[in-house]
């Protein structure tokens, strides 16, 4: 027998799961709440209501049909929001350019995704001007400025943003179609080859809204609801800013749009307008509790999500002696981006802060919706005792289907019809997760199998320390041997020696394996990061292997 499928009363309407209908309760329950951005502006619900429209009617009046791209070149900011929802709800794909990749990759993803309009604010024509005799075709430019001044450049500019504005009909219509079209495109970098593109429909950033507000809601620890004030400190160019911003405004509540990422700026809009909700990478968290302004910022009442990286235990403690309601977060480009949150279960709110940071600092616990397993080389499932380590591979209703323009990795993405994260990680008795390491970061020496994270964590320990990376290196006895690199706080002379005897002690203890102490230690200015603020391993590997090797 089969299903039976639902009957349908003809006259009965069909909604379609659109971005659209994430923003009309929110304007018609909330229209004086307020959306800041930084010191330049402030707008109410109402005001995003009838701006989306007017951007929609002049990207309509530049010819902008469905189907057509439309990419942005922005800081974060409430033309960026404002293009999260009018793109897309016109039909239209939005096209959120890296503004942090190199000239040649932005010329790269600009060709590959077929822009037809780019919004780019100024201080990013330079970049354009470098690249426009190779994007193909001449794009239609639309300008975002803060200066209030008009800039020189010798490109074509189609129109200014603000103008445009001015001119569209702020009742245009948003009709109905597919929930499965495509509403965003962007690239992830990734450490090999060229950038890959990876999009979702409609249906995806609603589902993934849903799952992220169903698994934020309520009040305590890590909760996001309407009285929370917002504000992104993960830049909205990469995944959608973790899709927070669709979540924040089907709430109806304060967002705060920052612009560039300034420490001392994030801190003084922390203060200045009370936000209580963010996520950021560790080392954004790092430099907002290195900045002297954070001796004069109450962050008491400020919930953060950790992620792209893993949460070092001792930044996180940092954040704890400051009264921070810190927690992990876990995604990937492909995956829209939430699969798990740290949150704590009811019973361990009772439990010291020690034993709380362990599962804060925890890759966390699925979403609802999210099917997630660790798994062999076969696809049979690991035991769930928090220590034997496979692969983390998924299934969701909000994961890309694949990468644009590239079966051969779409289906090496999707093998065995399961999304492969690339992480090796374990699941413990109480089904939270943790990532021990990326599958291409696995340190292998001598048959046995080294985490940089846990070697990273145990030398972030030390008090001398502020940044840390580990790296397998080339080594004919033993196959890969790890190297740490190590940045030191400042006035701190500690030197190489003293790190590894550090780790040592660790091994000693029985709480690193002897053959996780690195024989060499390099102590270094800075290190390596991605696009994105992640560690650039890749990078480090081809920076310093060679030059080890040669003593």
């Amino acid at each position: 027998m089969s299903e039976k499928p639902i009957e349908r009363t003809p006259a009965a309407y069909y909604n379609p799961l659109l971005i659209k209908n994430l923003l009309g309760n929110p304007i018609r329950q909330f229209p004086e709440q307020e959306i800041v951005y930084g010191d330049f502006k402030r707008q109410t619900y109402r005001d995003l209501g009838e701006r989306v429209h007017r951007l929609a009617s002049g990207l309509a009046g530049l010819g902008v049909k469905r189907g057509d791209t439309v990419a942005v070149m922005d800081w974060d900011s409430h033309r960026y929001l404002e293009c999260f929802f009018a793109v897309p709800m016109m039909g239209a794909v939005l096209h959120t350019i890296n503004i942090r990749l190199s000239p040649e990759q932005i010329l790269y993803t600009i060709n590959h995704a077929e822009d037809d309009v780019i919004l780019v604010n100024t201080e990013f024509l330079p970049v354009l001007e470098t690249i426009r005799d190779r994007i193909e075709p001449v794009k239609k430019l639309v300008l975002l400025n803060d200066t209030g001044q008009t800039p020189a450049t010798t490109l074509d500019i189609g129109a200014e943003y603000e103008t445009l504005l001015a001119s569209g009909d702020p009742a245009h219509p948003f009709p109905d179609f597919s929930e499965d079209a495509r509403a965003t495109t962007f690239y992830t970098t990734g450490t090999t080859g060229l950038p890959k593109g990876v999009y979702f429909s409609h249906r995806q950033l609603v589902m993934h809204t849903f799952g992220t507000l169903s698994a934020l809601a309520g009040t305590g620890q890590g909760r996001f609801n309407r009285d929370d004030v917002y504000m992104p400190i993960t830049p909205m160019f990469h995944v959608h800013a973790w899709g927070v911003p669709y979540v924040a405004t089907l709430l109806g509540v304060k967002q705060i749009y920052p612009g560039r990422y300034v420490p001392e700026h994030l801190l003084s809009l922390i203060q200045r307008e009370n936000v209580t909700f963010s996520h950021c990478v560790p080392t954004i968290l790092q430099m907002l509790l290195a900045s002297p302004k954070v001796e004069e910022t109450d962050l008491s009442r400020w919930k953060a999500i950790i992620g792209g990286a893993a949460l070092p235990r001792a930044l996180a403690k940092q954040a704890r002696d400051r009264g921070v309601d810190i927690f992990t977060g876990y995604g990937m480009s492909e995956t829209c981006p939430l699969l798990t949150l740290a949150h704590l279960k009811p019973h361990m709110l009772d439990w010291d802060e020690e034993r709380q940071l362990e599962i804060r600092c925890k890759t966390g616990l699925p979403l609802p919706l999210v099917e997630l397993r660790v798994v062999d080389e076969d696809l049979n499932d690991l035991p769930h005792d928090g220590k034997t380590p496979g692969e983390v591979v998924v299934r969701s209703p909000w994961l890309t289907q694949g990468y644009l323009k590239d079966p051969r990795n779409s289906e090496q993405l999707w093998r065995g019809g399961y999304l492969h994260t690339g992480d090796i990680g374990v699941i413990d008795e109480e089904g939270y997760l943790k990532i021990t390491d990326r599958l291409k970061d696995v340190i292998k020496t001598g048959g046995e199998w080294i985490s940089s994270l846990e070697l990273e964590d145990l030398i972030l320990k030390h008090p001398a320390v502020a940044e840390a990376a580990v790296i397998g290196i080339p080594d004919p006895k033993w196959g890969e041997r790890p190297l740490a690199l190590v940045v030191l706080r400042p006035a701190r002379t500690v030197d190489e020696t003293a790190i590894r005897d550090w780790l040592k002690d660790f091994a000693d203890r029985g709480i690193l394996s002897k053959w996780g102490v690195p024989e060499r230690v390099l102590l270094v200015e800075s290190i390596p990061k991605t696009s994105v603020g992640k560690l650039n391993k890749k990078a480090m590997r081809e920076q310093y292997a060679q030059a080890t090797q040669n003593g």
